[in-house]
């Protein structure tokens, strides 16, 4: 009995466990800006916005329930009708453990300004890779693959591709809605840019830095903090390089605005000589974030 017993729990586990989806998405609708006495609607949108991304398939691997993405999507409504129109901006960020510590790395940081969409209490959040069906599930889809592409790339030199094409297809379906954000002439720092970076070959060296930084860098850090430091001092010039012939690309910037904080307390214990070489360049690649390197300075 007790042994048919066990079998059953092992067989629910693994049963469980081949379902689990590929992330765990935390999702959070603020909404200070709405006048709106009867926010019950934002409530049901939040929870069907989390049921949407952590419910579907994103990635072709069977993901462990450890193995899940850790991401967030606060979204922030600015305009609500009352009705189904929304004016909103979303911040997201995923991130992926660091081997040997509790500490996870933001890999993903943006925000997304033009966050707009259409939705109705009640409403099904159906989705199509072959076609637009709604901006909401177009929004969320389109950052789901390039959160699924952006971990598998720090994992797996180049493994994300798969994901970034997916998302490309994505703009592709959305060039004639009449939300913004989704073609290029509409800005140089929109979704239509960061895919086409992420899928450029002229951009493939800071994928390349991405992996090389992870795997090579904060992966070693808990067993030798010296060879991380200078991994990652050895990869600042790649991107200098790109900043020089590609200026005003955006995938330099969402990388460093993930990574500002956390490559200045990864150098704050380097040399002193290292810390101005290394803080030389990145004043360069990322003047917005130059107040941060300023503690590079600093004794």
């Amino acid at each position: 009995m007790r042994n048919r017993f066990f079998g059953f729990v092992m067989l629910l586990v693994l049963t469980l466990s081949a379902r689990a989806q590929d992330l765990n998405a935390r999702v959070q609708i603020l909404s200070p800006q709405v006048q709106s006495t009867n926010k019950r609607v934002l409530g049901v949108l939040e929870n069907a916005i989390r049921d949407f991304l952590n419910g579907r398939k994103w990635s072709a691997d069977v993901v462990q329930n450890q193995e899940r993405i850790d991401c967030s999507f606060v979204i922030n409504v600015v305009e609500w009708d009352g009705s189904s129109n929304f004016k909103a901006e979303a911040q997201i960020q995923s991130s992926r453990p660091v081997y040997g510590t509790t500490y996870n790395s933001t890999v993903l940081n943006i925000s997304d300004k033009d966050f707009n969409f259409t939705y109705t209490e009640g409403q099904p959040l159906d989705y199509s890779d072959q076609n637009y069906i709604s901006n909401l599930t177009s929004l969320l889809a389109y950052y789901a693959y390039v959160i699924t592409g952006l971990d598998y790339d720090t994992f797996s030199k180049f493994s994300g591709s798969p994901y970034y094409s997916k998302a490309q297809t994505v703009v592709n379906n959305a060039q004639n809605t009449a939300f913004a954000g989704w073609r290029a002439i509409e800005s140089l720092r929109n979704r239509y840019w960061l895919v086409e970076n992420l899928t450029n070959k002229a951009y493939t060296p800071i994928r390349e830095a991405l992996y090389t930084y992870h795997r090579s860098a904060l992966d070693i850090m808990a067993e030798n903090k010296t060879k991380a430091r200078s991994q990652i001092l050895s990869l600042l010039p790649q991107f200098q390089k790109i900043d020089r012939q590609q200026q005003g690309q955006m995938l330099n910037q969402v990388f460093f605005t993930a990574k500002a904080d956390e490559i200045v307390n990864l150098l704050s214990q380097a040399a002193p000589n290292e810390r101005m070489s290394a803080y030389n360049v990145l004043i360069a690649v990322d003047p917005a974030n130059s107040a941060k390197y300023d503690l590079l300075k600093k004794n």
